[in-house]
């Protein structure tokens, strides 16, 4: 069967039940089209939008410079490989240099297509530099924290520290270790691990798949210190927290005790939806990727670059940092008095700017479900959190709305008795 006509919501799901690889729990919607927060699927009824397609959609969806820039450029120029050069990508490059210069000094840009494939590329990155321009072959080590997630690749799932993605896909990579995430302000026992025969630490400014955790003050900076006492190589995972999600154009940027990477990896929001990643690495470091040494097909292909610009250019004219920081500060507060209102079932909220969750006392789905029955489409991180990751373009009706409907649905859960 070749095509259907007018095919209904139910003849839809049936495709995906014969045709799709059973790997995704994917809830029974399917999505036509959206229009800034909101998305409609095919039976017409109006969602509004809190995941921004998990963190990958700053502008929303179908935001008209976005679309003028993908019509136009495709028209132009889609693909041409990298045995070329072409200009939004080289435009892109210095632009995401230049963003991190006052922090890394001269950096330099390799793109691909993903979060995984450019945590993928800062691996090896930080192996060829130790062996090749270090003449060290005993730092193959490279350390991650438990409750992180850096990808679905054979070796950065490897330094995802959440069994549940390493589960069945063993043995796995025998340099890739996991240290204790910190606990509390002053914890600086996890640095104890790193010695000079690491290659590099990997981590996430704020563990996203992990819950929304958020390193205590001051760790990253001792982070820093410490890789810089053993000669490790210190690489940020800012592919969820990239591109303005914290307020801050990076994520790092926006703790109170910021710390600056030797690599940084980006992907989700750069493209606006279109898949595009990069690792941004010092130059002295970026040098050990020599001719023939890493590559990618269609890393930093016209068309992605050139959307990632106009990201990068509407975050800047319309004022998006500024938004998401006011937004972020409305989402807080609105998930406290939840907490007050519905404890002990909301716990805590955790988060900044619009990466922020609620952490509940057992499972997360159900609310997640209930709030996708009432209209509203959240997701759930590290099992237990409601993950709100809308649109940088949200509103504050729209935070709101959000709001509004996760407090009747936990007004619920606790009239039934359930935890969650």
């Amino acid at each position: 069967m070749s095509s259907l006509p007018c095919p209904s919501t139910a003849d839809l799901l049936r495709l995906g039940a014969e045709y799709l690889t059973p790997n995704y729990r994917q809830q029974p919607v399917v999505l036509v089209r959206g229009l800034g927060c909101e998305v409609w699927d095919t039976e017409g009824r109006r969602y509004l939008d809190l995941t921004g397609g998990i963190a990958a959609c700053p502008l929303g969806h179908s935001h008209p410079r976005l679309v003028r820039t993908l019509a136009d450029q495709a028209a132009r120029l889609i693909h041409v490989s990298n045995l070329f050069f072409n200009e939004p990508q080289l435009l892109l490059a210095r632009r995401l240099c230049e963003s991190l210069q006052q922090a890394l000094g001269p950096c330099q840009a390799f793109f691909c297509n993903s979060g995984a494939e450019a945590n993928e590329a800062a691996i090896k990155l930080a192996r060829r530099y130790h062996q090749t321009l270090r003449a060290d072959a005993r730092r193959i080590e490279v350390l991650s924290f438990e409750g992180s997630f850096h990808g679905r690749t054979v070796a950065t799932v490897a330094l995802t520290g959440q069994e549940k993605y390493r589960a069945g896909f063993g043995p796995l990579v025998g340099w890739a270790r996991h240290l204790p995430w910190p606990e509390r302000e002053g914890d600086l026992r996890p640095l104890e691990h790193i010695t000079d025969q690491t290659c590099a630490v990997l981590i996430e400014p704020i563990q996203a798949e992990g819950g929304i955790r958020v390193p205590p003050p001051g760790f990253l900076r001792a982070l820093r210190r410490r890789c810089d006492e053993t000669g490790a190589l210190l690489i940020f995972d800012e592919v969820q927290t990239g591109i303005g999600r914290t307020g801050t154009l990076w994520g790092h940027q926006s703790d109170p005790q910021p710390a600056a990477p030797d690599i940084l990896t980006v992907a989700k929001g750069l493209g606006g939806g279109v898949p595009v990643g990069a690792m941004l690495a010092r130059q002295e470091v970026a040098r050990a990727l020599t001719p023939g040494s890493h590559a990618s097909t269609f890393g930093g292909n016209p068309l992605a670059t050139a959307a990632a610009l106009t990201v990068l250019d509407t975050l800047e004219d319309e004022g998006l940092l500024e938004n998401t920081r006011q937004r972020g500060e409305e989402l807080t507060a609105g998930l406290r008095q939840l907490c007050q209102r519905h404890a002990p079932l909301a716990i805590e909220p955790r988060g900044r700017g619009l990466l922020q969750g609620l952490l509940l006392a057992g499972d997360a789905m159900p609310a997640v479900h209930a709030c996708r029955e009432r209209g509203v489409l959240l997701s759930v991180a590290g099992g237990t959190v409601v993950r709100f990751a809308p649109p940088l373009v949200v509103s504050a009706a729209q935070i709101a709305e959000g709001l509004q409907v996760l407090d009747e649905v936990l007004a619920s859960l606790q009239a039934n008795g359930a935890k969650a």
